[in-house]
């Protein structure tokens, strides 16, 4: 069986490292085996933000694509996503609509942070 670890990132991105780190850490969970969820919270549903392009810092939303590529589950608070206005529609399938996210990231309701937390071997909030 595979272990699972949950990230829950609380801060948004290029003011500080923490999201940087977060996602260094996911990603060599990725290649470790692990299984890896992401969970957005707060200022960081800003991370999944296409058309970024910081000068001098990583790209965060790039990241956040290559992770889910790799078989990271994303997801975005849809209450955090939708008072920023990310959110651009009702729910369907448990999924709220948005343009404005790099590809591979939902919007998800927070309880579905909680099913993650429960399936988790271990949870890391940054």
């Amino acid at each position: 069986m595979v272990k699972t670890l949950t990230l829950v990132l609380y801060h948004g991105p290029y003011a500080s490292q923490r999201v940087d780190i977060g996602l260094q850490i996911a990603e060599r969970a990725l290649r470790k085996g692990y299984g890896v969820n992401i969970f957005l919270y707060m200022e960081a549903v800003h991370s999944p933000k296409a058309g970024q392009e910081p000068k001098y810092f990583p790209n965060v939303g790039k990241k956040l694509a290559e992770l889910a590529e790799m078989g990271a589950r994303v997801k975005s608070c849809s209450r955090c996503a939708a008072a920023r206005g990310y959110v651009e529609g009702e729910e369907k399938n448990g999924v709220y609509p948005t343009s404005q996210y790099v590809k591979g990231v939902h919007i998800a309701n927070l309880r579905d942070l909680g099913y993650w937390i429960r399936e988790s071997d271990r949870v890391l909030t940054i």
